[in-house]
């Protein structure tokens, strides 16, 4: 009887102890994925989407300098 019972707290024990650590790997997991979540979102976001509008704006401006026709006979040697 009294072994049955020591036996009954050893799994739970070992039960609380092994569900403790499968939580805290998980919530270790969980935490750097919201903190690199939130750094690529908050640090990193920004900074790319200030890159891609300067180079639209580039981009727009490079389209404006097109060659004459003068200049492209020029060019190709005609």
């Amino acid at each position: 009887m009294i072994g049955t019972l020591l036996t009954f707290f050893a799994v739970g024990l070992l039960t609380i102890i092994v569900v403790g650590v499968v939580l805290s790997v998980v919530g270790a997991v969980f935490s750097l994925t919201i903190g690199l979540a939130s750094f690529l979102l908050f640090k990193v976001g920004p900074i790319l989407l200030a890159g891609w509008v300067v180079m639209k704006v580039l981009e727009r401006k490079k389209r404006r300098e097109y060659l004459s026709d003068a200049d492209r006979r020029w060019l190709e040697g005609e």
